[in-house]
């Protein structure tokens, strides 16, 4: 079985492409979504087997992508005909180089494209270090596009609605523009075969099918990506498509040996878990691609055996997948989307294949308290098939919070919850994590004295605390003289004061200060652990009340990765988030991107989610990492 996968902005035409592929020769089979974010849809052309992986568009579902593409032979991203909607595609033109998977790249709707197609191709080039070479040439009439000719056969194909395209005579007008688009083709792919750069020197007459050898060792190196034309609605240009993934797409075996060196997998690959799934009455199913030798319920995978699995391919009969198949296995729980699988073990796809950081965050709760339990267990069972929902739990709720890769991923996770599990939750922005600390220093004398009958409570202690630089934490000293405390005591000074620092005046936990045990009485009888401990304790808290407390919030060095027709406009946004920018600078490993690095409270890192969404056009994405905690004010939190 030969496997591709579709990729491409939301409305480009995917979906759309991949049922006329399909539907070429009749031969179609049953097209299964998985997890409302992907698609596979099997078929046959000219007597091989083929299955396509729809992969459904917007930057929240590009997570989906990476293992479909670490299973596929090749990819096709579709984009619209439209030279101002070129950036919509800079994050699956990124992703395509970094997987170095031979591509095709399929500009749809020529029939109605607002621009020519060589704006349409510049516009493209700037976010794709490959050459994007045209192998076909639209003809038009009236202003229209009727039909394509194809620059390496030198054929002129008219249009035909919903049939196979007509092949005419190559029209008089076109023959002067099909010459000069063939040259500068024939000139891009001679800079990667010496033989065809002779020829052109020497200005001999290329032959048809070397060329077509030229075409087909560039894009399985990965060389350059071949751009074709087509109206998928309309079945334009669909079959020239086929024909040439069927000519130049490699098989798994050379699909098998690009994933090991580019990843460096030990061991032998047998198959990758590309997509995942929770199907009622049946449990987690997960999409692998056999890769080296057969696949079956007998043969152990990741050092287990699979409970049941099913094949894509026509005719299959559930005994199992030869190399290359595809197909859905069950009640094999050891098995996990975006994982290569040896005979005795996994491990996990390169960091191409892996979702961007997960920062749009909610705290849930369930509506009903019986569903508590059941929480933890369907989140768990969820982040099994999806590797872009990342759980943790909120330090001082308790409560569990979900990181999504935007508003409609965490939407789509609690209708997973509502439907798959019956459990509703309610959402909420994730509280910051404040903490608070003193501005001057002061010193206490405390007396914890208790007497009830019996061995009583006695500690006298004597503390000043004073404050430390920011980041420094909590520390604690002792300077005492002469058994004032005896040591045995100190400890329980010090657990005391912890204690009074989780929870400041505000209600937060206290940092960056210093408590010092200056001196203090005991007495022989009455005093004891818990006495010095509750001393330390009250001692620290009355000191607070007169330390000037201040509350300080979480400052994050925020890496946004934009491209770079949007990096002006996120400067308003910035400044408008009190965030502190530190610059930008070109991305060196991907075309037409930049790197904008900032400071920014953590508060308003949801707002940035949705603002980073709108300057973008959807296309930017960020990471977090914690750098350090500032002063703050309560009016900060008010608007954010």
């Amino acid at each position: 079985m030969r496997v591709f996968t579709i990729l491409g902005p939301s409305q480009s035409g995917k979906s759309t492409l991949a049922a006329a592929l399909a539907a070429l020769e009749g031969t179609a089979g049953k097209r299964q979504d998985v997890a409302q974010v992907a698609a596979l849809q099997p078929f046959q052309f000219m007597k091989e087997d083929w299955a396509a992986i729809d992969v459904a568009g917007g930057p929240e579902n590009l997570s989906q992508a990476g293992p479909a593409l670490a299973a596929s032979d090749a990819a096709v991203l579709v984009v619209p005909a439209d030279a101002e909607a070129a950036v919509l595609s800079a994050p699956y033109l990124r992703l395509i180089e970094e997987a170095g998977i031979p591509a095709f790249l399929f500009i749809n709707r020529m029939d109605v494209a607002p621009h020519r197609v060589a704006r349409i191709v510049e516009s493209l080039q700037t976010y794709c270090r490959h050459n994007l070479v045209l192998r076909q040439v639209p003809m038009r009439e009236h202003g229209e596009v009727v039909g394509a000719v194809d620059l390496i056969s030198e054929r002129a194909w008219k249009y035909n609605e919903g049939r196979p395209s007509a092949l005419i005579k190559l029209p008089r007008d076109m023959i002067s523009r099909e010459q000069e688009a063939r040259g500068e083709m024939l000139e891009t792919l001679a800079d990667f075969d010496d033989h065809l750069m002779e020829e052109l020197i020497e200005d001999h007459k290329i032959l048809t099918d070397e060329v077509y050898d030229v075409a087909t060792k560039v894009l399985q190196h990965n060389d350059l990506l071949p751009v074709l034309l087509g109206a998928a609605s309309h079945c334009n240009g669909v079959m020239r498509l086929m024909k040439s993934l069927r000519h130049e797409a490699p098989d798994v075996g050379a699909t098998l040996k690009r994933l090991s060196g580019k990843s460096k997998l030990g061991g032998e690959v047998v198959g990758i878990g590309c997509l995942a799934d929770l199907v009622k009455h049946l449990g987690k199913t997960i999409t692998v691609r056999a890769m080296d030798g057969a696949m079956g319920s007998d043969v152990p995978v990741a050092g287990a055996t699979l409970g049941s699995l099913t094949g894509l391919a026509k005719g299959s009969n559930g005994g199992g997948l030869a190399s290359g198949d595809l197909g859905q296995a069950v009640k094999s729980d050891h098995l996990n989307m975006g994982y290569a699988y040896m005979r005795d073990g996994s491990a996990a796809l390169p960091g191409w294949a892996q979702p961007h950081p997960s920062t749009f965050r909610r705290v849930v709760t369930p509506v009903r308290d019986r569903d508590d339990a059941r929480l933890s267990v369907a989140l768990e069972r969820l982040g099994e098939i999806d590797p872009a929902l990342v759980v943790e739990q909120h330090p001082q709720t308790g409560h569990a919070v979900l990181n999504a890769q935007g508003p409609l991923h965490m939407r789509r996770l609690l209708g997973m919850l509502k439907k798959g599990f019956g459990i509703e939750v309610e959402e909420a922005v994730v509280p910051p994590a404040l903490r608070e600390t003193i501005t001057r220093a002061v010193e206490i004398q405390h007396r914890h004295r208790k007497q009830s009958g019996g061995a009583g409570q006695f500690a006298d202690i004597k503390i000043e605390i004073r404050p430390e630089p920011r980041g420094s934490g909590f520390h604690f000293e002792e300077h005492i003289k002469g058994g004032a405390v005896p040591k045995n005591y100190i400890p329980s000074v010090e657990a005391g004061a912890r204690e009074a620092l989780e929870e400041g005046l505000n209600g937060h936990p206290v940092d960056d200060l210093c408590v010092i045990l200056k001196d203090g009485k005991h007495h022989s009888v009455d005093s004891s652990d818990f006495a010095f401990r509750m001393a330390g304790k009250n001692a620290v808290r009355e000191a607070l009340k007169e330390a000037g407390a201040v509350l300080l919030q979480p400052i994050m060095r925020v890496h946004i990765h934009v491209p770079s027709v949007f990096t002006g406009g996120l400067v308003p946004v910035v400044s408008g988030m009190k965030g502190q920018i530190l610059g930008f600078e070109n991305n060196p490993d991907a075309a037409g991107w930049d790197v904008f690095e900032t400071l920014l409270p953590m508060a308003v890192q949801d707002e940035l989610c949705s603002s980073l969404a709108s300057v973008t056009r959807g296309t930017g994405w960020f990471s977090t990492d914690f750098d350090h905690y500032q002063e703050a004010k309560r009016a900060d939190f008010a608007e954010a």
